[in-house]
């Protein structure tokens, strides 16, 4: 039987999703918090955990033996880690998204780790530094920060002799901005994939939602500054996104 190294990863990475939050009542995560390590449900939590990853490990070694000595290794190393680092997180502030990113990475690195272990080489590191150095993947990189925080500033410099004439327009702070942002990630996305149907679709849709709003209000000015700012964030992208093709994509 063949063994694609990749599938065990991913296997313990689903392994991991269908532990952390199919598996995982509310009232257990509560109790983590209030009880911290005195919490059965964390340990019943570590340890279903550990189950999973080593029904993983028990199938890949049907490819690529290992025996159960193995096995039952790398199952109560990850069920162990998982316990500590969920107890780490018990002690930090509950529903922040900043601890909740540190914990998943937390996990991803052990996951990773125990894959590793378990394939007893580092070729897919070396493999993986070699992708991420590539001139396609820095420049792709280049390019999505770009449509980032650098357009936005570019963007609203632009806009400032138009801004300046609005009034107050009741909306959330930031909001636009942060709409743009997310505009211009998927804009470009859609580039790089060679899908500008698509792009046509997203400003249709945007069109219709705000087509009420834009009806409706008195000031004509910001039916045509959001008009304006949406073209220039758009058209910049477009630009962007099928450069980086040219460049990168059809050498």
């Amino acid at each position: 039987m063949s063994f694609d190294p990749l599938s065990l990863l991913m296997g313990l990475l689903l392994a991991h999703l269908v532990g952390d939050f199919l598996l995982q009542p509310s009232a257990w995560v509560a109790e983590r918090y209030r009880l911290r390590h005195r919490s059965k449900h964390l340990l019943q939590h570590a340890g279903l955990h550990g189950l999973l990853a080593g029904g993983v490990l028990l199938a890949a070694s049907a490819a690529q033996p290992r025996g159960l000595a193995a096995v039952a290794t790398g199952s109560l190393a990850l069920a162990a880690s998982h316990w500590m680092i969920d107890l780490v997180k018990a002690r930090l502030p509950a529903g922040e998204l900043r601890w909740f990113l540190l914990d998943q990475a937390a996990h991803l690195l052990v996951l990773v780790g125990l894959w590793l272990a378990w394939l007893g080489n580092l070729a897919p590191l070396r493999e993986l530094a070699a992708w991420l150095v590539s001139p396609t993947v820095l420049g792709t990189a280049a390019a999505y920060l770009l449509v980032t925080r650098p357009l936005s500033i570019a963007i609203a410099m632009v806009m400032q002799r138009w801004s300046e004439q609005l009034e107050e327009t009741g909306t959330l702070a930031s909001a636009g901005a942060r709409i743009g942002v997310l505009e211009r990630l998927l804009v470009l996305t859609l580039v790089l994939l060679d899908q500008l149907t698509a792009v046509g679709f997203l400003l249709a849709a945007k069109s219709v939602l705000r087509f009420g709003d834009l009806r409706d209000s008195p000031d004509r000015k910001l039916t045509e500054y959001v008009l304006l700012g949406t073209l220039l964030s758009v058209s910049t992208t477009l630009v962007l996104g099928m450069l980086v093709r040219l460049l990168l994509f059809q050498a």
